[in-house]
């Protein structure tokens, strides 16, 4: 028989298309999935899991360049966020149509924070996409998503790794894949010249808003790089206090927030990284 798995999949920006890479290595490895939550880029990735859609999702993003991704930006005027986040989701829904989450193959689980009442939503049923879009909104970037009498906001926020909320049933594991591992790569500066103002400023942008970089003053990369310390910390309290039978670990610098166009060497880094918490496993078997 396959080894059961029940799969937590964390927050963290672009780093999550790692979790496809993962995806992919254990199923090659002879593992069934058989529940998975995320928080964030984690629930965006495990509902396009659970319904049946991650190859489809795969194909598009691993075609992306530096400008697509600069198109999918819907940046907005309004006081609470950079970007209202409709413009991927809404692309997405021409070749992924939605499903109510109650409705896919795999149980699955999405969390956002309820930032008036300083809790948790988790989402195990209702619109795949409407849940997605507030897992995602990560504060001061993405305008929050107003439902009844509250604001959501990203999930990473009071919970990025969401273990208590995936599905786990007798003999399955419990597998978390965590973008908050050690740091161990410099980020390469852009070198490329092509489109000289276009990444420029996105550069820019990236450098002093989306990032997190400590050493610029701006107030979105200082609450940037707040929240990511916290969210950090909570990952790694999480971690010990619930134990996982099997961690993949992501460098937390193996890509910034909105680096989506590195789509293929990421998913790359998810495969390695998964077949060296699978060999892992095996051996302390």
């Amino acid at each position: 028989m396959k080894q059961k798995v029940a799969l937590v999949l964390s927050s963290g920006g672009s780093r999550g298309l790692a979790h496809i890479g993962v995806i992919s290595e254990l199923e090659k490895h002879g593992f069934t999935i058989t529940s998975v939550s995320g928080s964030s880029i984690g629930a965006v990735i495990g509902g396009l899991y659970a319904m049946g859609k991650i190859q489809e999702y795969t194909e598009w993003v691993s075609s992306f360049n530096k400008r697509d991704v600069w198109g999918f930006m819907d940046f907005t005027l309004a006081a609470n966020g950079l970007l209202k986040g409709e413009r991927v989701f809404d692309k997405m829904k021409t070749f992924i149509p939605d499903m109510n989450i109650e409705d896919m193959p795999i149980p699955f689980a999405a969390v956002a924070t309820d930032i008036l009442h300083e809790k948790e939503v988790v989402f195990t049923k209702g619109s795949f996409y409407e849940a997605a879009r507030a897992s995602v909104a990560i504060p001061a970037i993405f305008t929050p998503v107003k439902c009844s009498d509250t604001i959501l906001v990203d999930g990473g926020i009071l919970n990025p790794i969401p273990i208590e909320h995936v599905l786990r049933k007798n003999g399955d594991i419990l597998v978390v894949v965590n973008l908050y591992g050690d740091k161990k790569y410099d980020i390469p500066k852009e070198t490329n010249t092509n489109n000289g103002y276009l990444n420029r400023l996105m550069n820019t942008i990236s450098t002093l808003v989306l990032t997190g970089d400590k050493h610029s003053a701006g107030y979105y990369s200082l609450l940037s790089s707040t929240t990511s310390a916290m969210m950090h910390r909570i990952a790694k309290m999480s971690i010990e206090k619930h134990k996982p039978d099997m961690i993949i670990n992501i460098p937390s610098d193996s890509a910034n927030t909105f680096d989506f166009y590195k789509a293929k060497e990421l998913i790359q880094l998810g495969e390695s990284a998964a077949k060296e918490a699978i060999n892992y496993y095996y051996r302390n078997q």
